[in-house]
Order: C-alpha cells, then structure tokens, then sequence
C-alpha cells in the first residue's frame, strides 16, 4: 500500500476545510505526524482518505483511468511474444 503524506493545508483542501482544522482533523484521527526537510508538517493519511484522494484525483483528470488501460493494453500485447517464445525456447523447439 503507498504511502501519501500531506501538509495541513493540503488536507485541508482535500477535506474542505482550512489549515488549522486539519490539523485538528488529524490529531482526533492520530495520523502519524512528521516534520519534513522543507520545515512543514506532514500527516500520512489512512486508508479512507487515500481513497478520497485517489477518487479526487480521477475527478480532476477522467482520462486517466483510459491512459492506465491502454498502457496495460500495450503491456500485454508486448509481453505475448516473449511469453510464446519463453515456451518454446523450454520445449525445445527454438
């Protein structure tokens, strides 16, 4: 599971709220807290509001569920050659 990690205000906006109140949000949640290289505080978000996140993200961009399945596509139909000649070149035949 990846790990996403966010400042005050960036939850903030994800949960439409202001920066203080994410702080808050955070602490009754006990999201781990930790101050980054930048100086800011960041909070790793839990399940739920990963998907919240994801589900955001596929709002803002609706072709990104279409490019992921074309770069699957692609992948497959690439990786079908080699497989076929991965099983030949065991039987012997190559």
């Amino acid at each position: 599971m990846p790990q996403i990690w966010m400042t005050y205000d960036e939850l903030g906006t994800l949960c439409g709220c202001d920066a203080m109140e994410a702080r808050e949000y955070a602490k009754h949640l006990s999201l781990d807290r930790r101050r980054s290289r930048d100086g800011a505080t960041r909070v790793k978000l839990n399940h739920t509001l990963m998907m919240q996140f994801f589900a955001t993200v596929r709002e803002a961009e609706p072709d990104l569920d279409g490019a992921i399945a074309a770069l699957r596509e692609t992948h497959r139909r690439m990786a079908e050659p080699l497989a076929l000649e991965a099983a030949y070149e065991r039987r012997g035949t190559v």
